[in-house]
């Protein structure tokens, strides 16, 4: 009977120093959470996120370059990145007006400008502005023309805002 009972206080005392033990970590382990939370700024909150990003990938497009003679011509891929899935659904609602806003910037180009690493930084920048029209954006243009109190309150303002498209990938990119 004896050897009964401290077999089951033995138990016991195990089984509460095992429970101790794992729970002393998992404040350990939220406190070390709460101290890089702290820590992090807005950039890798969003980049640690749970979800993956989602692709939007065009049709390439063929256009005409704005070269003298117009003989050049450029064909181009472009994949959107875009905040989630249900953003993808939106975007793709407004493909038809982006995709000729894409079109035309290509156009307005030189083949001399998209060779450079420089021009297609700038084209992308462009385009990236470019989808942003159709969810109330890509004032950027207007906003540099008003004095710089103003340009402050504005750039808070579009700090604040978040439009579907997030980035602009080249998936193919040829000058002929």
């Amino acid at each position: 009977m004896l050897i009964i009972i401290v077999g089951v206080v033995l138990l016991l005392v195990l089984g509460g120093g095992g429970a101790f033990f794992y729970i002393s970590k998992q404040r350990a382990a939220a406190e070390e959470g709460v101290d890089e939370a702290e820590g992090a700024s807005t950039k890798a909150a969003h980049a640690t996120s749970q979800t993956p990003p989602v692709y939007l990938p065009l049709d390439n497009m063929v256009v005409n370059l704005a070269d003298p003679g117009g003989e050049k011509v450029a064909q181009v891929g472009v994949t959107l990145v875009v905040t989630d899935a249900h953003a993808s659904d939106t975007v793709k609602a407004y493909l038809p007006t982006i995709r000729s806003g894409i079109l035309m910037l290509i156009s307005q180009r030189t083949a001399e400008e998209l060779l450079k690493q420089e021009g297609k930084e700038q084209l992308a920048k462009d385009i990236l502005r470019e989808t942003s029209l159709p969810f109330g954006g890509g004032e950027e243009e207007a906003e540099e023309a008003v004095p710089p109190k103003k340009v402050k309150k504005a750039s808070k303002k579009k700090a604040h805002a978040e439009y579907p498209v997030t980035g602009v990938l080249f998936s193919s990119f040829i000058v002929q």
